[in-house]
């Protein structure tokens, strides 16, 4: 690690905590989820007692409208890749995105249009709408409007 010490802001040794934004934050979890199917990644993105939940699923979804606690929702998020129905991968450039601050800092609501495009040139487009309550640069709790 390079010394620091004599550069404005930095005390000897020590590195100021990194505030990310919300647009930031929503990317790191598309990453992790949509684009990367990574559930650690997804997982570690939230507080250790962080609650995922997905109102608009129907009974006896494979992905349980609630998930507690990080290994819950690794759990949750792996068995839900493992089944997910598109073989689609996000197409950046054609998708839309849309993040929008509230009166209250720790939450922010991110509408998405993502364009996925199929190996056999087909394009899907799959609409959300999130929000997020942040805490400590994590989530806290994410409810996911979207429909199967």
């Amino acid at each position: 690690m390079p010394n620091l010490s004599g550069v404005a802001g930095v005390d000897a040794g020590r590195m100021e905590k990194v505030t990310l934004t919300h647009k930031e934050i929503f990317e790191r979890y598309l990453y992790a989820g949509a684009i990367s199917r990574d559930p650690a990644a997804v997982a570690a993105l939230f507080t250790e007692d962080g609650v995922y939940e997905a109102p608009l699923l129907p009974d006896g979804h494979r992905l349980p409208r609630r998930l507690a606690g990080r290994a819950a929702i690794q759990s949750g998020m792996s068995a839900f890749h493992q089944e997910m129905p598109s073989s689609g991968t996000v197409n950046g450039g054609q998708s839309r995105l849309v993040v929008h601050d509230t009166a209250d800092a720790d939450v922010f609501i991110a509408e998405l249009d993502a364009v996925l495009d199929h190996p056999d040139g087909q394009r899907e487009q799959v609409s959300l709408v999130q929000i997020f309550r942040v805490r400590d640069g994590r989530i806290a709790e994410l409810r996911d409007y979207f429909t199967p």
